[in-house]
């Protein structure tokens, strides 16, 4: 709780609603007088009266996470009164899903460098023992990739090709 109700100074919410504040005032532990915008903010969204009925409906211990809730969506709806938060919330989940595209392609560009490189070991491997690529001993064999389950790389065969 960031203040006390004893202190000489009244909270925001007694200071902006001009009256005096009380050792008991339900505003002064969650409005504190240093956060004047806060409680001014709350007061034009959700106005006064109804911020005080909340707090007394809901219990002690979950009062501060209300009040910050209530603080939250009253400046998100002041920066955007059509929207609110919902719109902040829209935004960040375009940008996920943006983000798990770029991830998704980076992956795939990661998966196709490694069947190349496979490829290319394998082929020098194939060289160096004198093995053929018509060979029985060298058809059929495959390597997995190391990071997915199927096998795209497969010997001498490389991703999306026709051969598979």
């Amino acid at each position: 709780m960031a203040s006390s109700s004893y202190s000489n100074s009244p909270c925001a919410a007694c200071k902006f609603l001009r009256r005096k504040c009380m050792p008991y005032c339900i505003f002064a532990p969650y409005f504190p007088p240093e956060y004047p915008q806060k409680f001014a903010n709350v007061h034009k969204i959700f106005g006064a009266s109804n911020v005080s009925k909340l707090l007394n409906e809901v219990q002690p211990h979950q009062r501060e996470d209300a009040v910050n809730s209530l603080a939250y969506e009253a400046e998100a709806r002041i920066k955007d009164p059509i929207n609110g938060c919902v719109g902040s919330i829209s935004m960040l989940q375009r940008q996920v899903i943006r983000l798990q595209k770029e991830l998704d392609a980076t992956n795939e560009d990661l998966m196709q460098y490694t069947c190349n490189e496979i490829m290319q070991s394998t082929q020098d491997g194939r060289r160096i023992m004198g093995i053929e690529e018509g060979s029985s001993l060298g058809h059929g064999f495959y390597y997995p990739s190391l990071w997915n389950s199927d096998s795209n790389c497969e010997l001498g065969y490389h991703r999306g090709s026709d051969n598979n």
